[in-house]
């Protein structure tokens, strides 16, 4: 366990599993209502926010939050405007995201700093980067407890949770906003090219491990927690990307248990 005598590893494992506690929480709700590339759109415009935080020399993490929730009500705004095809929406947002940090990327002095977002980070969070992603992650897991009967409705059918007495615009925005927080932490840690992947495989997993709601939820988390582990102790002793090596290990268990449950046919 020498792993856990340094700093960096405390504070990643830290980050990790917050990370791997949230994102299935968000990602149940993308997946329900189809709306898995809503993490893509939203970590390519927090790369753009990432490029205009090295420009102007500010916090890179911060220039992302903001550009995520920028983003997000973005494509919120035009699905409403177009809510027959709103997967349109996540395809114009992402497309000027990427847009936007291309044109952006030429002005980035250091390489190295755009190219540790690319491909994820978490080994070398600093402590204030700590702060921050504990404080969204307490943020967004109390708001998904509170709001869990609501975020349900939502996922499965807006119309019958409008029925319900849930006011579906008012739940609508705050998923929004609480996907933007989310997206943006993730993209320091693992990396703005495979941070979809976190909000919808653990979730995938679940879903074909559980039958219900909330034991979909419970086994997502726990996928994404023992991989997120796994992955962060291989990656430190095979000297591999944490971010890639967790993601792979989330595959790797779906495939499992995809493989398991054709056998039990």
């Amino acid at each position: 366990m020498s792993i856990l005598q340094y700093g960096f590893m405390q504070r990643a494992f830290l980050v990790g599993i917050l990370l791997a506690v949230i994102t299935p929480c968000i990602g149940i709700t993308i997946v329900l209502k189809r709306m898995s590339m809503i993490g893509d759109a939203l970590s390519h415009s927090s790369l753009a926010g990432v490029v205009l935080g090295l420009i102007l020399g500010v916090n890179p993490v911060a220039g992302a939050v903001v550009m995520c929730i920028v983003a997000a009500l973005g494509i919120e705004a035009i699905r409403k405007k177009i809510p027959r095809y709103s997967e349109v929406a996540i395809s114009i947002v992402m497309s000027a995201g990427i847009g936007l940090a291309g044109v952006l990327s030429g002005f980035v002095e250091n390489g190295a700093s755009l190219n540790s977002f690319l491909f994820g980070s978490i080994v070398s969070i600093s402590e204030g980067e700590l702060v921050l992603v504990v404080v969204i992650s307490v943020l967004v897991l109390a708001a998904v407890l509170f709001f869990y009967r609501e975020l349900f409705y939502i996922g499965f059918d807006e119309n019958a949770a409008r029925i319900s007495g849930v006011s579906v615009r008012n739940i609508n925005f705050l998923f929004t906003i609480l996907t933007a927080l989310t997206v943006s932490i993730a993209s320091r840690t693992v990396g703005t090219l495979i941070v979809s992947s976190m909000l919808v495989v653990p979730v995938a997993c679940g879903m074909q491990m559980a039958k219900s709601y909330k034991g979909t939820l419970i086994c997502a988390i726990i996928v994404a927690v023992c991989t997120t582990i796994a992955g962060l102790f291989l990656s430190y002793y095979a000297g591999l990307k944490p971010g890639g090596m967790i993601v792979l290990l989330e595959v790797a268990w779906f495939v499992v248990v995809m493989t398991v449950k054709s056998f039990n046919k």
